[in-house]
């Protein structure tokens, strides 16, 4: 049997500020930029629940964007994944991301991304930002 890795999250930004609309429809932008299919370590649309552009009665103060994907042993390539996902988190509006990794012979991390500002915006870079893990149950 092949070893899977789950790998889900998500990304939150603030939604009850001016330009709401504008942070929404940047963030869906930049989802929907994402490939239907993506080469290894794929990150694409699919695995994205990619909100509506219209403000609705859905968010009380933040957007969350969640996302989730079954991968066979992602945790090898997990460094080019993370590449990734930081470059899709440079081409939005945020405040935290969050991503679990589940493997099954290294045990359960959790990666968070956090702005020290008041928010990231688009085209901003990484270089700011918070990240930190954790492990758990690791059969190492």
């Amino acid at each position: 049997m092949d070893q899977e890795s789950i790998v889900y999250g998500c990304i939150k930004d603030i939604s009850h500020m001016q330009h709401d609309m504008i942070r929404r429809q940047a963030n869906r932008k930049a989802l929907l930029t994402l490939p239907k299919a993506d080469e290894w370590p794929y990150l694409s649309q699919d695995m994205f629940a990619i909100p509506k552009s219209e403000l609705g009665l859905d968010n009380y103060q933040t957007e969350v964007m969640h996302f989730g994907a079954s991968y066979k042993a992602v945790e090898y390539e997990w460094g080019l994944w993370v590449k990734k996902f930081e470059d899709l988190l440079n081409n939005m509006y945020w405040i935290s991301a969050v991503v679990h990794l589940e493997t099954e012979l290294m045990g359960t991390h959790t990666f968070t991304w956090e702005s020290t500002l008041d928010g990231h915006s688009p085209g901003a870079g990484i270089s700011y930002v918070r990240c930190e893990w954790t492990q758990e149950n690791s059969f190492l």
